[in-house]
């Protein structure tokens, strides 16, 4: 039996619906009844992560957990600090649950970290690797790369077997955030100011981040490894608002605006984060997991582009 949390959400969804298709064991972790009614598979409530979750009911014949749920960065965090909340999630939640999966005899736990415990940007042809020092920047990234130490020390004390994967920006069908509001602009032939974006970045499409997390969940190899993964295809914003627009079967309209001009503009509007996400490059170097695990993504970014495209037209 295989345990996802997270089930419900954007990764869960895909990643539940491959390994149903793969005739596998799954039980879906959810927030709430209502995602209950609309689950595909038996499911269970657990409607807060933290160091108090009565995992007991879950964790029943399971053998490997996928561990997607956290708590997320968003535009506008209005907590009183945000740290404090993101660890008790993120950090002392997933510490819990990698004790309590212990317990229940539980063999491997996979945790879908995130990039932002290597850093926010690369520069000068530099691509982030699982030997740097990690340099996580904001509330989000420190929670995670403190997640990944707790983890880390629940398996020497425990031997229960622990994979983390860290993955760039992850893009698909039903993706939220900056990714699908650069996509329906340009489907409504918004002209963006986009064509001197010629920085360089790693993204993940969403079926291939779900078939490098149930490689992961099955590899011997994988216990005890930690993974940056990619589609291994980087590209400029610039290059990605074209292939986008051609995925589309659209124009594209996007001008050139020297890029100074642009971060003054982000800055007037009070939106500097959001351009230095756009503009700033963030590469990884995923030949770990292609050597040690043998594993090649069975999308190109072409097609994740043009069925993500699909998706949105229709």
């Amino acid at each position: 039996m295989i345990l996802v949390t997270g089930a419900s959400g954007f990764i869960g969804q895909a990643l539940c619906a491959e390994l149903l298709r793969r005739r596998c064991a799954v039980r879906g972790v959810v927030r709430s009844h209502g995602a209950v009614a609309q689950a595909i598979m038996p499911v269970s409530v657990v409607s807060e992560i933290n160091a108090d979750t009565n995992w007991s009911v879950a964790l029943d014949g399971v053998e490997v957990i996928i561990h997607l749920a956290a708590r997320m960065p968003v535009m506008h965090d209005t907590a009183v600090d945000p740290l404090v909340e993101f660890r008790r999630v993120n950090t002392a939640g997933t510490e819990h649950l990698a004790q309590c999966a212990a317990v229940s005899g539980v063999k491997r736990l996979i945790y879908v970290s995130s990039v932002n415990v290597n850093g926010d940007e690369t520069r000068d042809g530099q691509k982030f690797s699982e030997t740097d020092e990690p340099a996580p920047q904001g509330p989000y990234g420190i929670s995670k790369w403190e997640a990944e130490q707790a983890l880390c020390r629940v398996a020497r004390e425990t031997g229960l077997e622990v994979v983390i994967v860290r993955p760039p920006l992850v893009y698909g069908p039903s993706a939220k955030g900056n990714f699908i509001s650069l996509l329906t602009a340009i489907n409504k032939g918004i002209p963006l100011p986009l064509a001197g974006a010629n920085n360089v970045r790693s993204l993940i499409y969403v079926n291939n981040l779900v078939d490098a997390l149930i490689v992961c969940a099955t590899h011997p190899a994988a216990a005890g490894q930690t993974y940056l993964i990619s589609d291994g295809a980087d590209v400029s914003v610039a290059v990605l608002v074209k292939e986008i627009a051609h995925s589309l079967g659209r124009h594209n309209r996007s001008f050139y605006l020297p890029p100074t001009w642009l971060r003054v503009l982000a800055t007037l509007l009070r939106r500097s984060d959001q351009i230095d996400r756009l503009l700033g490059s963030l590469r990884v170097n995923d030949k770990k997991i292609r050597g040690e695990l043998c594993w090649v993504p069975p999308y190109t970014l072409e097609q994740g582009l043009r069925i993500t495209a699909d998706w949105l037209r229709n």
